[in-house]
This record gives structure tokens, sequence and C-alpha cells, in this order.
């Protein structure tokens, strides 16, 4: 059986009916509607979320910048990046690499990872998270920013350990484990 073969035998053979109740959604990273959340440093705009897809993913514009990026860790669910501007080092099992614009990676189900902007210039990606739900994270531990470029607040010692606690909390919740190393 051809691997073409495998991925359709996943699929019904018949494609079901439109579903009606579902409408079209035009993301605008600038949109009132659209929340740009401080995160690690980095501002993530959402997209689309879950309830846009059902549930199928979630889109994320992210700014990076210099100096930003999460810590190492890994999470059930698929990850794809695709860089717009920039540059990052990008940790994959152990393993740096330098990812830059027009690149696209993917980041397998359970893998640990994590990337970091040491470059002296701001990056913008876009990430896709499948299945969808890695937005609710963000929108739970992240602070609401006025723009998609809008660097979050700088945190004291003690807000920045009480951040790192809520969100090692949150983490089980969101099918995310943070690691000591990527």
């Amino acid at each position: 059986m051809s691997s073409q073969s495998k991925t359709l035998a996943h699929f019904p053979s018949t494609i079901p009916p439109d579903d009606r109740r579902r409408d079209l959604v035009v993301a605008r990273p600038e949109a009132e509607n659209a929340p740009h959340l401080g995160v690690v440093g980095d501002t993530y705009t959402i997209l689309l979320t879950g309830k846009d897809t059902a549930g199928r993913f979630c889109l994320i514009d992210m700014y990076v910048p210099p100096g930003g990026g999460p810590p190492p860790h890994r999470h059930d669910f698929e990850e794809t990046f695709t860089l717009l501007e920039g540059e990052l080092d990008f940790t994959f099992r152990g393993t740096k690499r330098l990812v830059r614009a027009g690149e696209t990676i993917n980041v397998p189900a359970n893998a640990p990872h994590q990337f970091h902007n040491s470059s002296s210039q701001s990056v913008r990606m876009l990430c896709i998270c499948s299945p969808a739900g890695q937005e609710e994270f963000f929108e739970e531990v992240g602070v609401l920013v006025a723009t998609r470029t809008s660097p979050p607040p700088k945190l004291d010692e003690a807000t920045q350990a009480k951040f790192k606690a809520k969100a090692a909390a949150l983490a089980p919740k969101y099918r995310t484990e943070l690691l000591e190393h990527a």
C-alpha cells in the first residue's frame, strides 16, 4: 500500500455534506477582536481559534523580539511554524539549527523543542497547532497588550516567578510539559 493510500485510508470514502452552521472567518491581526497576548516576552496574536475551526487547528501570529522565545517544552499536538521575517535558533530533540524567513518547520507531537531569537531583529512567524487548544493556554497565561508588536510589560522577579508557576500548573491541562532541555 502506498503512503498516499495509507493516508487516504484514514478518511471516509465520501465527503460529508457542507456544515452550514459554520461560516467563513476572516482574521485581521489588528482587528479589535484579535487578542494580542504577551507571553514569555513575545506577543502572540490569536488569528483563528478552535471555535473558528471546529477544533481542528488554531492559527497564531507570533512576534518574537530579540532575546524572546519560550523555555524548552513538548506537547501532545502538532505545531507548524512559518517564518515571515527574521531568523531563530530552533532546538529540536537537543539539536540546534538556524531557521530563516521563508522556511516552514513542523514539530511532531510530543517532541522536545524550543525557539529563541538570538538576533538583533524581531521575528514574525505564523504558528498552526493541530488540534486546537494552545491558543486557550496562551489566553489563560498571557497578558493583553495593545497591538501585534506591542511588547509585554517587563516582569520583576516576583511576578516572573508567579508567571512561571502559573504556566507550570496549567501546562498539563493543555497537554504540555515544561522541560529542562529541548
